[in-house]
């Protein structure tokens, strides 16, 4: 290992759309548990929770997803370096680059370890060993790539070409070329000769090399990312950049950007059970298979199925007789596709957004700072909803014009504030919020509440709220 402290930098963004219906815009696939008990993002901040190599993760996330970042991490019990939420998306560069600007200012001399939250990595002690042969090559000022010693011709991922070994570094070679998604005769040439290997997106930088080299090739880049770090401010805990400084940034990717025009890349081949999780396809390939090749998930029943993942969040899911097929089920929709067409699912989602639907957005549960919601019957003039509030957390103080709210605890204890007054509920006790009357909900125990909402009114919509006072900076 290498003196230069390694800062993991994880960057968060994406909606994975190939993964609909799980993964939505809202709560996209890398805030998922799709290859275990843990999430992608949770994974990811995991693996590098080793102080001899690493110092705490600087987390860059979607401002839309800041509490469910947050909370994860609660639940993990690691404390970031810092949160960054980016106000919009404008793809890896500017996010890599507002990680450098803030490592820069703590130590200039940092090593950058840019880490997508979406990936999976089976073998976490061969991807710290390959980050220690990288370090090596970027403390000498080099730019890192790791490449994945490929296992098939695999369409779906860019490539890169191995040339001569770096002198005096174990493991470490100029990188000859980049590729972009090749086709599948391309992608068994590039097996066949053994030099390639995929491009897993995962990168170690010198902070400071990286700025000159955006400095030098995309000035723009560079100059809304320092702008947005200058009017950065804290908002409850998380780093909040100066929104309009960032989105006039140009929006690129790291290979685009530098990866592709320096002459003095290195890759680290590393075999380390990885994969983007790109799929449904993908997903089926590092799931666990029964005896007929099918990867299995919920409350499913397979009679007769071969090769095939089946997955329900939902109701219950049965086939019968199908053969290399994925069926997915959520509470609010199914999706059916032969597992070697599982890449056009971004279709369907465009086909969703461009009607007007929800779906391709929003889950039925929908997750708020202090827990969720989820409506569960709809009717004129009434709403069913089921609660869930974190140990510690509350609502705002709040009232509605249009609607009177009915609350029954079903799991835990509740603080009620109604009118200035305030009472404990527990299990099995209710009350009544009248219209127009301010109220405030919260959690005081150490277990999440659980209650039935039940609405009734002439509006119903989120928007008939006023806040007076919100633990979470909301108007």
């Amino acid at each position: 290992m290498v003196s230069a402290r390694i800062q993991p930098a994880i960057l968060c963004g994406g909606v994975g759309t190939r993964l609909w219906p799980l993964s939505r815009a809202l709560y996209p696939k890398q805030l998922l548990a799709l290859a275990g008990d843990r999430t992608l993002f949770q994974d990811t901040v995991l693996r590098v929770q080793d102080p001899r190599r690493f110092a705490p993760p600087l987390v860059i996330g979607n401002e839309e997803h800041r509490f469910i970042l947050a909370e994860q991490l609660r639940a993990i019990e690691v404390t970031p370096a810092a949160l960054v939420v980016e106000p919009v998306g404008r793809n890896t560069a500017p996010a890599a680059t507002i990680a450098a600007l803030l490592i820069a200012r703590d130590d200039p001399t940092a090593l950058m370890l840019l880490l997508p939250a979406d990936h999976v990595i089976a073998d976490t002690a061969a991807f710290r060993d390959a980050v220690d042969r990288g370090a090596a090559a970027a403390a000498r000022g080099r730019l890192v790539a790791f490449g994945v010693e490929p296992t098939g011709p695999h369409c779906g991922y860019g490539y890169l070409q191995r040339g001569e070994p770096v002198d005096g570094i174990a493991g470490c070679f100029a990188v000859r070329r980049f590729v972009e998604k090749p086709d599948r005769r391309s992608a068994e040439e590039y097996l066949a000769l053994g030099s390639y290997a995929w491009n897993s997106g995962i990168f170690l930088f010198p902070v400071s090399r990286w700025l000159s080299e955006i400095e030098r090739r995309h000035p723009a880049i560079l100059a809304a990312c320092q702008q947005a770090v200058a009017e950065r401010h804290d908002d409850l805990g998380f780093v909040k950049l100066g929104a309009e400084a960032f989105a006039a940034s140009p929006a690129d990717s790291i290979d685009y950007a530098i990866m592709e025009h320096v002459d003095d890349a290195v890759v680290v081949p590393v075999a380390m059970g990885w994969s983007d999780v790109g799929s449904w396809a993908a997903l089926w390939e590092i799931s666990p298979h029964d005896a007929a090749g099918n990867a299995l998930r919920g409350d499913v029943l397979a009679v007769d199925v071969e090769r095939s993942l089946l997955r329900s969040d939902g109701p219950a899911l049965a086939a019968v007789g199908l053969r290399d097929i994925v069926i997915v089920a959520t509470k609010d929709a199914v999706l059916a596709v032969p597992r070697e067409r599982a890449e056009e699912v971004r279709a369907v989602v465009d086909r969703l957004g461009r009607s007007g639907r929800s779906e391709h957005r929003t889950h039925t549960v929908i997750y708020r700072p202090w827990g969720s919601y989820e409506t569960i019957d709809l009717g004129p003039r009434y709403r069913v909803k089921r609660l869930v509030v974190n140990p510690g957390a509350q609502l705002s103080l709040q009232m509605h014009h249009h609607r009177a709210e009915h609350w029954v605890v079903v799991q835990g204890t509740a603080r009620v504030t109604r009118d200035g007054t305030t009472m404990l509920l527990g299990e099995n006790e209710s009350t009544y919020i009248p219209m127009g009357t301010p109220h405030r909900l919260e959690n005081p125990g150490r277990i999440p509440l659980q209650l039935v909402e039940v609405q009734t009114g002439s509006y119903l919509e989120e928007d008939d709220i006023v806040r007076f006072d919100d633990s979470y900076g909301r108007g």
